[in-house]
């Protein structure tokens, strides 16, 4: 039989997407370079604590993978391709038994087998943990798997290195990356057959957040500006749960209340006037009550802190309370994060109630690809939370592990049958791919000459103070514009910046420079979609201002009056606001936004340029999404 030709494939991201990826193309022949911003071991992974997703139904609650299926299009308010979804939730269970087989040390019951808690949105218990360090262990699972082939020469690290750009050769097919040693500071070419990017989300656009400080979004960014469409970048997911910090913030997980843990705040009584507890997640949702998607419990506390005054303030808290089940118990299902708030606040949540805020944490959006996870560059490949496949407006807890590892496994095998195609054109030149080594070159050695007066890292916390002011929990069209052109001034500020370290050894500053003006770009691509998009889904809640009342359909209308009865515009801030003084957001649209944003860069005018696609979402009809009943079918 004759030998299947060598393929080298690049992988660019060393998480659980990457390292799948990589695994699968080692097993069906290719060879892969596999480029990471830090030690793969260290990819950002490794901080999802409560656990993975999957219909293995050890609880005999009759689950089924249709049911999976239906949350996962439910809670992502029917804006996700449903064909990409199906093939998700079918491929679930098989993901866990082979994690089971590497050795992932799953929790147990004392019966030996696979121990299932409830994760938000689901009503079924349907999510496999290793106590409270689930994504720790499936990273290191899969980093062992690849380590043997590392050894037999199927795979090449380049830990410590930095993406800069794709290589296009002459027919615009992507065949390499340069790439930045981030030591030496050297700028090199690397060809390839095809190019997967597995780089995870861009939280440190909103500056705290519960991401990594190297969730920064830079290379979606940067081949985005090359052409590649992002799609749906208007849906980042702010978890419920966090605590804030001055440096970031530090998720505590959904498990905590999929183990019991109950939100509160102090109140009057209405009828008492005494002071009590309110588990409002309880008494506004019924059905779920703490067990409400994220964006829904999000919403909800905000509401309660900043427009109802109750909670804490300066700054804003409400507490999750896990004090009232036993102490052994939450060792054994939550040790690793209870350890780490009494790390970071000193107090023991076993004890006292923890006191946590919403933070940035998910983008459901990221760069367009179709179920095969192909770019709209020939050769470009993308996976993982960098791709915008499987959670439409808003991700269920604890599918994110899933799609990560799913993805891998479509984008791994797929990269290679591509190569085998003979579709991914001519190999870049030597001139081709120097040409692009030294544009990268003169790029870095023009920010180690800036000058100017002002601060990246000052820049960089203004842009996350404007993108959590108007494109956070609450959105409104006026916020909105005014962010566009508050983005605007920050480009424009970036040329003045002024670098102190214009070293060629290990010069973080100078790489911060480049990341930061990717981030700005990439915050202008969610901010304008946010714009265009006049509806509430998912993650997206848009407050009605009088110009979108005017200008709405009647159907829209005749909804949001039947829901909030007689409001009025307040005269300062122009929103709605009912008799009761909750503030008055759009209704879901699916005539008109039933669709993917799609976002393309415009590099004349350095601005997004939004525009909607159709997607497959014909298997399950649309319904209206209410968490304060149980789930119809």
């Amino acid at each position: 039989m004759a030998n299947k030709p060598e393929n080298k494939i690049i992988v660019v991201g060393g998480g659980l997407s990457g390292l799948m990826a990589t695994l699968k193309i080692c097993e069906g022949g290719g060879k892969v370079d596999l480029f990471s911003y830090c030690p793969v071991k260290r990819s950002h992974s490794l901080c999802a604590q409560g656990g993975i997703n999957a219909c293995m139904d050890t609880k005999g609650e009759h689950d089924s993978i249709y049911e999976h299926f239906d949350d996962t299009v439910y809670g992502g308010d029917f804006l996700a391709d449903q064909l990409a979804v199906k093939g998700m939730v079918e491929a679930a269970p098989k993901l866990i038994k082979m994690f089971d087989r590497m050795g992932v040390p799953f929790t147990r019951t004392p019966e030996g087998v696979l121990d299932l808690r409830n994760f938000g949105g689901q009503k079924n218990k349907r999510t496999c943990f290793a106590g409270s360090t689930t994504g720790q262990q499936l990273l290191y699972a899969l980093d062992e798997q690849v380590r043997r082939w590392e050894v037999k020469g199927g795979v090449k690290k380049y830990e410590f290195w930095e993406f800069i750009r794709i290589i296009k050769n002459k027919d615009g097919i992507c065949r390499g990356i340069v790439a930045q040693n981030m030591n030496s500071m050297e700028i090199v070419s690397f060809p390839a057959d095809v190019v997967i990017l597995a780089t995870g989300g861009p939280g440190q656009v909103y500056g705290r957040c519960t991401a990594s400080t190297i969730c920064n979004g830079s290379a979606v960014s940067s081949v985005y500006q090359q052409g590649a469409e992002l799609g749906n970048p208007e849906f980042l997911q702010i978890h419920p749960t966090a605590i804030p910090g001055s440096d970031k913030n530090r998720l505590m997980s959904e498990a905590c209340r999929g183990e019991g843990g109950r939100v509160w705040v102090y109140r009057k009584n209405p009828q008492t006037g005494e002071k009590e507890r309110w588990y409002f997640l309880e008494d506004m949702y019924p059905a779920y009550g703490n067990l409400v998607p994220r964006d829904v419990a999000s919403r909800a506390i905000y509401k309660v802190v900043v427009h109802m005054g109750l909670g804490m303030h300066n700054p804003n808290r409400v507490y999750l309370d896990l004090s009232h089940i036993p102490a052994d118990y939450l060792e054994r299902k939550l040790g690793g994060i209870l350890e780490m708030y009494d790390d970071f606040v000193g107090k023991d949540p076993r004890k006292v109630p923890m006191e946590i805020f919403p933070s940035i944490h998910y983008s459901m959006g990221g760069i367009w690809v179709d179920r095969e996870h192909h770019t709209n560059i020939p050769g470009l490949m993308a996976s993982g939370e960098c791709d915008y496949q499987y959670h439409g407006a808003n991700r269920l807890g604890a599918n994110s592990l899933l799609s990560a590892a799913y993805s891998g496994t479509i984008s791994g095998p797929e990269s290679l049958r591509y190569a085998r195609s003979g579709k991914n054109g001519e190999p870049l030149t030597d001139a081709e791919m120097e040409a692009a080594r030294q544009s990268a070159v003169d790029e870095f050695e023009k920010i180690l000459q800036m000058n100017g007066p002002e601060n990246a890292h000052q820049l960089h916390h203004e842009l996350g103070d404007i993108m959590y002011k108007y494109v956070s929990v609450e959105r409104d069209n006026n916020g909105l514009r005014e962010c566009v052109e508050e983005l605007k001034k920050i480009l424009k500020r970036w040329e003045n910046i002024g670098i102190t370290d214009r070293g060629h050894w290990a010069n973080q500053e100078a790489m911060f420079v480049r990341q930061l003006r990717n981030m700005i770009i990439y915050a202008m691509a969610i901010t304008q979609s946010a714009l265009q998009r006049d509806e509430s889904r998912g993650a997206h809640a848009k407050i009605i201002l009088e110009k979108d009342w005017n200008e709405m359909a009647p159907d829209l209308k005749e909804r949001v009056t039947k829901k909030h009865g007689e409001f009025h515009f307040d005269k300062e801030t122009g929103r709605a606001t009912d008799d009761k003084g909750d503030l008055v957001f759009m209704e879901r649209d699916d005539t008109k936004f039933m669709r993917t944003t799609i976002v393309n860069f415009d590099k004349e005018n350095e601005m997004p340029v939004v525009s909607y696609r159709d997607f497959e979402h014909s298997l399950i009809k649309p319904r209206l999404r209410n968490y304060a009943v149980a789930k119809k079918e």
